[in-house]
């Protein structure tokens, strides 16, 4: 789902790095405000596995790719906030050290991969685990919000090529869609595991402070 440079006509991309740049900032300042030191390694240990997973690509017809994301895996452990700033950072440093994805692009990125899955996925995540109550609840909700930010940053990747110009609506929205469907659903799956064994053998992780 990286999108590389020359993709996004400049008016996108543009503005898509106003948005991330000025949510960025504000994440920064709200982590800021409540960071404690149990934050800090998992911050550490959320990026790492979640650059490493993001490492196995899947090529999509369009000129891009699919693969796992991640945000609200961190959301839930980290807030939406503190996830924000794990994601960009390891956004950031696929783009510059490894080229993956585009730096003028990587407002886009950030936006499509990150921030729908730390910030909307995370909200998805609460209203379901209130509804549902309970560890039911916790475990629907990560499945749920998993699949739904995946597929959504898909639809909002195909959306931005599709109206740069550089591939038609037609074919880059269906080839997105579709192949993220498949992929959101492994997302999820590992989604709740992971949860889950947090839950049975770490469950004071779970109530760490959300950011």
């Amino acid at each position: 789902m990286h999108i590389p440079d020359g993709f996004l006509s400049t008016p996108i991309w543009v503005s898509m790095w106003v948005i991330a740049l000025l949510i960025i900032g504000y994440a920064v300042r709200r982590t800021n405000e409540k960071l404690g030191e149990r934050h800090v390694p998992m911050m550490g240990v959320l990026a790492a596995f979640i650059f490493a997973v993001q490492m196995l690509n899947m090529p999509v017809a369009g000129g891009t790719s699919g693969h796992m994301l991640g945000g609200v895996l961190s959301a839930i452990f980290l807030g939406p906030f503190a996830a924000t700033i794990v994601m960009s950072t390891v956004f950031a440093v696929q783009a510059i050290f490894f080229q993956d994805g585009g730096i003028t692009a990587l407002g886009a990125n950030i936006i499509n991969m990150g921030l729908i899955g730390t910030i909307l996925g995370y909200y998805i995540y609460q209203g379901i685990r209130k509804v549902v109550g309970g560890e039911k609840g916790i475990l629907i909700g990560a499945g749920v919000a998993g699949w739904t930010s995946l597929m959504l940053g898909a639809i909002s990747c195909a959306l931005m090529l599709g109206t740069s110009g550089v591939a038609p609506l037609g074919v880059a929205l269906p080839a997105m869609a579709g192949i993220h469907m498949f992929i959101g659903v492994i997302e999820a799956g590992l989604t709740v595991v992971i949860v889950g064994m947090v839950l049975k053998s770490r469950p004071d992780l779970m109530e760490l402070q959300k950011i």
